[in-house]
């Protein structure tokens, strides 16, 4: 049976992801961090982070999804503040240091980034722009024009990856391992018009 879901309908999707992924997050996560997990689906991911972080709010727009977390045998951590708010208009708080966002689906990871740099979050944890695998972004970095990138990866603003191509004379070994974080690439006015 095939699903075809609307980019809005994926937003209020729950799709918990497995221990090795949850576990590359934690890694990333310091004690004093305070955590905003957006779309944190039936709290299970959120009380792992309770056990590492200063603080967490767990935002989630399914309240149905919220109320089998909170209805779990599992006390809730003090340090765990459960939300159930639309992460795209719910005001981040200012205490914020992180965001987590595990959503390989997310058609607004440049809302989440801008709302999370309003608020001084310093990173953003997340497998929205790679699909596959967790990184770490710097909310603080400068990002670049597109057109000033050289040659290799990119990760733009927007969420969109891929490769700057250029001459092969250019190519060197040293380029795949950095990746240029611009704020306007190609695909950037189409992801505003969806």
């Amino acid at each position: 049976m095939e699903v075809n879901l609307s980019d809005a309908a994926w937003e209020a999707t729950y799709a918990p992801y497995d221990q090795p992924t949850y576990q590359a997050v934690l890694e990333l996560l310091k004690p004093e961090d305070v955590v905003l997990d957006i779309g944190a689906g039936d709290l299970q991911f959120s009380r792992q982070m309770a056990r590492i972080a200063n603080k967490v709010y767990a935002v989630e727009i399914n309240n149905l999804v919220l109320q089998q977390g909170l209805a779990s045998r599992d006390l809730l951590p003090d340090n765990l503040i459960p939300i159930c708010a639309d992460a795209r208009a719910f005001a981040f708080p200012s205490d914020i240091t992180v965001g987590v966002l595990l959503m390989r689906h997310c058609t607004h990871f440049r809302l989440y980034g801008e709302k999370l740099s309003v608020a001084r979050a310093r990173r953003l944890i997340t497998n929205a722009r790679w699909h596959m695998s967790v990184e770490a972004v710097d909310l603080q970095v400068e990002r670049i024009s597109f057109r000033d990138a050289g040659m290799g990866w990119y990760a733009c603003w927007c969420g969109t990856t891929g490769f700057k191509t250029g001459p092969a004379e250019q190519w060197s070994n040293e380029l795949d391992s950095v990746t240029h974080e611009v704020a306007d690439c190609p695909r950037c006015g189409q992801c505003r018009q969806v």
